[in-house]
């Protein structure tokens, strides 16, 4: 997926699901960042093209993200440590487990609430 084709991912999936509300869009460490308008919501997404034509999604390291992204879907995505989801220029994407990990980034804080 390019960089454009995630940006319109993570607002599709932001608009999809009323608690997340509006998106704030910024640059964070020269990435694209996404993150609810509304506090206490969720974490921060961020987009980061790769030199050779991979992407990159980034997630808050502290978090416990990846790891679950990883025990729900151990074979359907691709992981880089605790901090990314590295999405492959020429390869099939699993684009609802790719949702399913936007949306719980974008909702991580009212999930840990709860």
């Amino acid at each position: 997926m390019t960089p454009d084709q995630l940006k319109r991912l993570i607002h599709q999936v932001a608009a999809a699901m009323p608690e997340i509300g509006p998106l704030e869009e910024s640059l964070k460490w020269g990435e694209q960042s996404f993150t609810p308008v509304k506090r206490n919501v969720g974490s921060s997404v961020r987009i980061q093209p790769r030199a050779d034509g991979d992407a990159a999604l980034m997630f808050i390291c502290h978090t416990n993200l990846v790891e679950e992204f990883r025990a729900l879907y151990p074979d359907a995505l691709t992981y880089e440590g605790n901090r990314a989801i590295v999405l492959q220029k020429d390869s099939e994407i699993d684009r609802e487990a790719l949702s399913h990990c936007i949306a719980l980034a974008l909702t991580y804080k009212l999930c840990k609430r709860r």
